[in-house]
Formats: C-alpha cells, structure tokens, sequence
C-alpha cells in the first residue's frame, strides 16, 4: 500500500505548479538547520528563552532516536530504489528511508511548541500570537512531512513514524520542564 500511495501522487498529484513548491519545503528541512537555527535564536532571546530550552530539548532527543538508533537498527530502503517507476524529484539520500528524519525534527520543534502550552510549561505560551505561530508551525510540519512523500524520497508509513516520534520529543520535553521547572531559564515561568 505504501507503495501504492507514492505512485498515486506521483500520476496524481504532481503538477508543473506544485513541484517546485514542494521541492523548496522538503529541502528547508535539509540536515534540521533551520530547526537548530530557530531554537537557538529562541535561546538567544529573554522572553522565549525557556521555550528554547524546551524546543532544543525536543530537537535532541528526536535526533538521537531517529538518527542514532531507529535508522541504523531497521535501514529501510528508499522508495526510489526499490520501486522502478517512481521519479525521484531531488538528489539520493545518503541514508534509510525509517522513520523520515525531516518529519521527525519539524514536528519535534512544533510538538514542543504545543505541548509546552498544553500543559501551561512557560508564561509566554498564554498569549494569541503564540497560538497562531504554533498553529502555523504544525500547518508546516504537515506540509514538509508530505513533500518528502511528493518527492518520492519516503514511504507514507516513514513519514507517519516521524510525525509520532516528533510528537512523542515534543510531548517528552515539555513534561519533563514541566516536572523539573527550574531547570529552565528563569524557574517555572520560563521567564
């Protein structure tokens, strides 16, 4: 079935239009750079210097996971070496298909956001802006763990454990500042 979905958005799907779009999103989650970047300016700055620490936590222990243990341990082929009429849109990958590693860090980074206001970890998290910009980082976890299926790079189920796993450092992270407040900048407000 896995495969089934791939050839399905390949004949389906792609378009002229939509191509370079997702080609652009999949490559924004390249190596988790903008993710590392983000959590360190979220450092960098006072006011969401707690939900840094949260986020970098998240970010951490999903990499261990996926990229330590989980890829090593199981080293899925590609897609795009075991299905002969699957186009790959982008370079080969250098490494296994499971989990999808691009999945796993975007929603690391957006799970921490939600989880940390979900279980009230930092002040901040009360705000309306903080509930649109983390609203909006899920709508781009979303969008980036599909374009690794578009570009033929992951398989549907890669790209679901990532989505899990991410969810699962997120929910991790925040329970764990949540237990141990002062730990983050500024006790248990994280302020």
């Amino acid at each position: 079935m896995d495969s089934d979905i791939l050839i399905y958005i390949q004949e389906f799907i792609r378009n002229d239009i939509l191509t370079p779009v997702m080609v652009f999103i999949t490559h924004t989650g390249d190596y988790g750079v903008l993710f590392i970047v983000l959590a360190a300016l979220l450092i960098i700055i006072p006011k969401t210097r707690a939900l840094g620490c949260i986020v970098g936590a998240s970010l951490a222990l999903e990499f261990i996971i996926t990229n330590l243990l989980l890829k090593n341990l199981v080293g899925r082929t590609r897609p795009y070496e075991v299905i002969e009429e699957l186009e790959l849109l982008i370079g080969e990958q250098p490494d296994p298909s499971f989990p999808s590693g691009h999945s796993g860090i975007a929603f690391a980074f957006a799970g921490a956001m939600l989880f940390a206001s979900f279980f009230g970890v930092i002040e901040l998290a009360k705000s309306g802006k903080y509930r649109v910009v983390t609203y909006l980082t899920l709508l781009y976890a979303l969008i980036l763990s599909v374009s690794r299926m578009y570009v033929g790079v992951h398989y549907p189920t890669d790209v679901f454990a990532g989505i899990l796993l991410g969810l699962l450092t997120g929910l991790i992270s925040s329970l764990f500042f949540k237990r141990f407040p002062r730990l983050l900048p500024g006790g248990s407000s994280g302020n």
